[in-house]
């Protein structure tokens, strides 16, 4: 049997429904060790007696592990199934939490972060859920997508403050316990709610009708995931800009920082809503089009940062910025089952969110390294511009290839 249709095959009831809220549920827990590691940053600075660069470094390598990890378990899942990638990180998660709150030097912090955490624990509650679900839905797959990454942004907006009241209560130690009996105790159970088969589709999206199945848009398939990994630096490497550095540019223009971190939060709150209308969006005008939407209006937002100054205006561009990005990031799941194998899915488009994630790195330091040389941020926003501009050229070639090929094949 094929898993198809918006809504859920007859003889399957409700089912898919309850699995995306549970692979929702499982991504908004399994990310919350990221968050975790940013609240915790001056805590952990202070009692191993680093500066705060050294206590940036468990961030830093969650996130290479978490890139890493999201390819390796993707790559299981496709050879498995999702149940084993999701009870590794029903242990290793926990684990990492426990191992955290007993660690007495900062690489011993560090290693419970990038290995335990990231790596074999974070990762498996991203790219496996989203090639999961991508299985259980073909005509709304788009919305369903868009749901389960909301996950990530749902935790940045739920843990903080938890996490944050918490540590001010009973220190980050004994938050870390806590967390780690919690992410247990919510994780293996919702891992048995998944435990039904998938059954894989190749139903593909609107979008790449007339696109050859052996050679997508022309390329092999490595070629095309190269072009693919290169458009999400380009475009997160753009987004990470304003995300990274929005506290510290808002009060450089001598605002509060606590008006820097209300922005954020609103971009994150409305990425939120970007995600879900962009999902639905991209049921209509498959994972191509809501890539070349978003990226437009994410330029125009960049651009905008250039010229607007003024309190009001940096709040208005920030939830424009959150309305505009939101979407791009589950758009690439969507071109990974549209142009490649079902049965390859979980590792390519690991794959590809690894690269958005490198794109963020880069983005996110590039910003930096730029202010530091020229002493404000508009060298960083010219280029986070051209890094938006780079995403844009692959997105239009790749559309100029299809609308070819459909072509090609209309005239055959």
């Amino acid at each position: 049997m094929t898993i198809s249709a918006g809504a859920a095959p007859r003889d399957e009831g409700s089912y898919p429904i309850v699995r995306l809220i549970a692979a929702f549920t499982l991504m908004t827990v399994g990310l919350s060790a990221m968050y975790a590691t940013i609240v915790v940053l001056k805590p952990v600075a202070i009692e191993f007696e680093s500066g705060r660069g050294a206590a940036s470094l468990p961030y830093m390598l969650f996130m290479l592990g978490f890139g890493v990890g999201g390819v390796l378990m993707g790559r299981l899942a496709d050879r498995v199934g999702i149940i084993l990638p999701l009870l590794i990180a029903g242990v290793a998660l926990p684990a990492s939490f426990f191992a955290a709150a007993h660690a007495q030097t900062l690489w011993q912090f560090c290693l419970a972060q990038s290995v335990a955490a990231g790596l074999l624990g974070a990762s498996s509650t991203f790219s496996p859920l989203v090639s999961d679900i991508s299985h259980w839905f073909t005509k709304r797959r788009g919305l369903a997508l868009a749901i389960v990454i909301s996950g990530s942004y749902m935790a940045g907006t739920v843990w903080p403050p938890v996490l944050q009241a918490l540590i001010d209560q009973v220190g980050w130690r004994d938050t870390f316990m806590f967390f780690g009996i919690l992410t247990m105790t919510i994780m293996l159970p919702l891992t048995a709610v998944l435990a039904r088969r998938t059954v894989l589709s190749e139903d593909p999206e609107p979008a790449s009708v007339g696109a050859s199945t052996d050679r997508p848009l022309g390329f092999s398939f490595g070629t095309l995931q190269c072009l693919i990994c290169v458009a999400g630096i380009g475009c997160c490497a753009a987004m990470a800009m304003p995300q990274v550095h929005i506290v510290a540019y808002a009060t450089d223009l001598g605002f509060e920082a606590r008006d820097g971190a209300l922005m954020l939060s609103l971009m994150l709150g409305f990425g939120i809503i970007s995600r879900l209308v962009s999902g639905w969006i991209s049921d209509f005008i498959g994972g191509l089009g809501t890539l070349i939407l978003g990226s437009t209006l994410q330029g125009a937002a960049l651009v905008g940062f250039l010229f607007v100054n003024s309190l009001e205006g940096l709040y208005i561009l920030s939830c424009f910025f959150g309305l505009s990005q939101g979407g791009i990031v589950p758009s690439y799941a969507m071109i990974v089952r549209a142009f490649f194998p079902a049965g390859d899915a979980g590792w390519r488009i690991g794959m590809s969110l690894l690269f958005t994630m490198i794109g963020m790195a880069l983005g996110g330091w590039m910003a930096g390294a730029l202010y530091d040389y020229s002493g404000d941020y508009t060298l960083a926003f010219i280029n986070a511009i051209a890094f938006n501009v780079l995403n844009l050229v692959i997105t239009l070639f790749f559309i100029a290839r299809l609308r070819r090929g459909s072509a090609a094949a209309v005239a055959t």
